[in-house]
């Protein structure tokens, strides 16, 4: 069996559940050893980390971190690499949306927002440096409603953090990608998860079913997929890209 991730160490932020669960099973089930990161599920991370190391192919350990924090993110990694002794992979999953009208945002909603979904990723990204060596791999999240033209006023704060992100991920490239590290990002479309059905009518989860050629939403493993390529040897000339995984979301 090809392991083409055999020996690399992922970290892989909010991966308790949800689309980060599925990226860190599929990046141990390719060979790497996977660090489960959490704020306050540990036992849905621990879950996650036993059904990995059930498999025997990658390793899995949790690392409870608030990655909206410097101090955390620093921590993470000081982790990683006691526990793992190397970072080859940092996928920066974690994230949080609002949907509010812009003239209800409050201040601690955009602190929340831009600590989550920008601040975080930056600064985990900038801890893990330097200590990814050649063939490092680093994978930030956006979403496609970033360049959504018909995105409602609602989704203001989310997409404005998501916009931050592609920015950051298309200019590290160019710093990262002198050292043979590649830095890109997924953008994925509506994904059947929790967070999106959080607030939503079954009328309203239709709707945007119907917005994808197939008619159906996106599943968590379709976006993990594109994440182990990217982690992967045959992506080392993908790099500063902004990947859109959404089976052609119209908007």
């Amino acid at each position: 069996m090809s392991l083409p991730l055999s020996g690399k160490v992922a970290i892989v932020t909010g991966s308790s559940r949800s689309i980060g669960a599925s990226i860190a099973t599929k990046l141990a089930s390719q060979g790497a050893n996977v660090v489960i990161n959490y704020v306050s599920g540990a036992s849905a991370a621990q879950g996650v980390a036993d059904e990995i190391n059930a498999k025997g192919v990658g390793k899995a350990i949790t690392v409870q971190a608030d990655v909206s924090t410097v101090a955390d993110n620093k921590r993470l990694v000081e982790e990683t690499l006691r526990q793992l002794g190397r970072l080859d992979i940092v996928v920066l999953n974690a994230g949080v949306m609002d949907m509010k009208s812009p003239a209800d945002v409050t201040e601690a909603d955009f602190d929340r927002h831009y600590n989550t979904n920008v601040k975080g990723p930056f600064f985990l990204a900038q801890a893990a440096a330097p200590h990814l060596t050649a063939g490092g791999r680093v994978v930030f999240f956006s979403s496609s409603l970033a360049s959504a033209s018909a995105v409602t006023p609602n989704y203001m704060l989310y997409v404005s953090t998501k916009g931050a992100v592609e920015q950051i991920s298309r200019t590290l490239a160019k710093e990262l990608g002198a050292r043979n590290i590649t830095v890109n990002t997924i953008a994925p479309g509506p994904i059947d998860t929790d967070m999106f059905r959080m607030n939503k009518t079954e009328q309203q989860i239709n709707f945007f079913a119907g917005l994808h050629p197939p008619k159906r939403l996106g599943k968590p493993e379709e976006v993990a997929n594109v994440v182990a390529f990217l982690a992967g040897p045959e992506a080392s000339w993908v790099n500063g890209q902004t990947l859109r995984v959404n089976g052609g979301f119209v908007v």
